[in-house]
């Protein structure tokens, strides 16, 4: 298990920054390496964000050290999302299968995780995301069909998708973590469109069933300040409550988007209108 530090930055630094540091800052790659588990601790609204791809052994985890508390979720909630091959999750003994696109909530106070493969030839492809919390809510896995669909967009804007609710008040409550898959229609390439911020929320958007020759262009950055990121399958792009967050596929794709902050009101949002971007 590995843990990487990062720290975030200003809208302020953000006009000074070249590509290798724009990446640096805001881009994580690497997450789904076979027989690995790797996490990020980001320093923005303190999300850790991390993969796993079990193969021959589970891959286990649970201790505090990186987070200074006795066990990793003693005060924190997460959410797992596979996004590969049928695998299974076992939390303190008790056992969840998860087929692809199935979503674990794991409460606060779980102690000992185990994340397995069902077929180590085509392996689970295990997202994480943790938050602080608050509260004890109890574990539950969502199913796809669970998910609660909301349909988006237009095929002439070629940003017609469909957004599935998964760790949402809606469909299964937590403290402060809200979790999510958006695949699109085919033909369209364009994700949260038109744009907008959430001055009191976070975002971390995972990137992922992309081609390998395919990107995802994802444009960040304040309104009248825009940059952009050149994002690969299995990649995930942190979004601070100041930037936009928006992107444009060369190729089909979906992406997971994970939030957390001052509340879980989907809709506190403030639009941006695309003729105001510069």
């Amino acid at each position: 298990m590995t843990m990487r530090q990062i720290y975030g930055t200003g809208p302020r630094d953000l006009a000074g920054y070249d590509t290798a540091r724009l990446r640096a800052e805001f881009l994580i790659e690497g997450l789904f390496r076979p027989g690995e588990l790797d996490f990020a601790y980001t320093h923005i609204d303190r999300m850790i964000v991390g993969g796993a791809c079990p193969t021959g052994m589970p891959l286990r985890f649970g201790g505090g050290e990186d987070v200074g508390t006795e066990f990793f979720l003693s005060a924190r909630e997460m959410g797992i999302a596979n996004l590969g091959g049928a695998g299974r999750i076992t939390v303190d003994g008790q056992s969840f299968a998860l087929a692809n696109r199935d979503v674990l909530y794991v409460g606060r106070g779980g102690r000992d995780i185990m994340l397995e493969s069902e077929d180590a030839q085509k392996p689970a492809w295990f997202y994480i995301n943790s938050v602080p919390a608050g509260a004890d809510i109890p574990h539950r896995l969502i199913t796809r069909a669970e998910a609660k669909p909301l349909d988006l967009g237009e095929d002439r804007r070629a940003n017609k998708r469909t957004l599935r609710m998964y760790i949402h008040p809606e469909v299964a409550p937590s403290c402060l973590l809200l979790m999510g898959i958006t695949d699109l229609a085919p033909g369209s390439i364009w994700n949260t469109m038109p744009p907008h911020l959430h001055e009191r929320r976070m975002e971390a958007y995972l990137y992922f069933d992309l081609a390998a020759a395919d990107r995802v262009v994802h444009l960040m950055g304040r309104p009248d300040q825009t940059r952009h990121l050149m994002v690969a399958n299995g990649d995930l792009v942190l979004s601070p409550a100041w930037s936009i967050h928006m992107g444009a596929g060369t190729g089909p794709y979906a992406f997971v988007w994970g939030m957390t902050g001052e509340n879980q009101a989907y809709n506190d949002v403030n639009p941006v209108a695309v003729a105001e971007l510069r």
